[in-house]
C-alpha cells in the first residue's frame, strides 16, 4: 500500500510488480507498506470532537499507540509508545528510510526496547470523521520484496535493522488471529470506556 503523497510513484511501481503484489493507494499518509500474514491491521473511525482526536493530529496517535502497548503486553512483546520528544532523538540516532512507513518513526509510534519499530500508524482526517490505522509486525515482513518494488534495494538491511516483529521480541510465534482477538479487545474496552465517560 502506497501512502497518499506517494501517489506519482505508482506507475514505475506498477511496472516492476509483475503480478508479485497488488498496488493499493490508501487515503492515509505516510510511507509505503507491504501487507501480509506477518502484518495485523486495525483501523478506527471516530468522529472529530472524540478525545482521542481532537487535540489535533499528533496527540490523535496517543491512545492507539498506547493501546497497542497493552495488546503487546497481553501476548508477551515488550513495547512502548514514542511520545514526540523521544521520536527526535530515536531518529537522530540512525538513519532512516523516509518513503517506507517501517523506515521512520513518528509521535506515539511503537517499538521494542531497543528502539526497533513494532507498529506504525496512520490517520486520514476530515470534516465529518477521523479515521486512525495500526499496522503490527506480527511477523518478518518480506522486505527485500517491497524495496525492489519500490526501486530501493539498497534499504533492505537498514529496514531490517530498524524493525523488529512481536515473535522475534517474544521468542516464540504468536499467531496473527490471537493478536487481532486481543488487539480487538482492548479497542473495543478502551473505546467503551470513552462512551461511557462521555467522548
Amino acid at each position: 500500500m502506497l501512502g497518499c503523497s506517494q501517489r506519482r510513484l505508482r506507475d514505475g511501481i506498477e511496472q516492476r510488480c509483475g503480478g508479485r503484489a497488488e498496488l493499493v493507494l490508501r487515503e492515509s499518509g505516510g510511507g509505503a507498506v507491504l501487507t501480509g500474514p506477518w502484518l495485523v491491521g486495525a483501523s478506527v473511525v471516530l468522529p472529530p470532537a472524540h478525545r482521542w482526536v481532537a487535540a489535533g493530529p499528533i496527540d490523535s496517535y496517543r491512545h492507539l499507540g498506547q493501546l497497542q502497548v497493552g495488546a503487546l503486553d497481553e501476548v508477551g512483546v515488550p513495547a512502548r509508545a514514542l511520545p514526540p520528544p523521544d521520536v527526535a532523538r530515536a531518529e537522530a540516532a540512525s538513519a532512516g528510510v523516509p518513503w517506507a512507513c517501517f523506515g521512520r518513526l513518528s509521535p506515539w509510534e511503537v517499538v521494542d526496547p531497543q528502539g526497533r519499530k513494532l507498529v506504525g500508524l496512520a490517520q486520514r482526517r476530515c470534516r465529518h470523521g477521523v479515521l486512525l490505522v495500526a499496522g503490527t509486525l506480527v511477523g518478518t515482513a518480506d522486505w527485500a520484496l517491497l524495496c525492489d518494488l519500490m526501486g530501493q534495494p539498497g534499504d533492505e538491511s537498514l529496514l531490517r535493522r530498524r524493525t523488529v516483529s512481536c515473535n522475534e521480541t517474544a521468542g516464540r510465534r504468536i499467531e496473527p488471529q490471537r493478536f487481532a482477538a486481543v488487539l480487538t479487545r482492548w479497542l473495543d474496552r478502551g473505546l467503551s470506556f470513552d462512551a461511557a465517560e462521555g467522548a
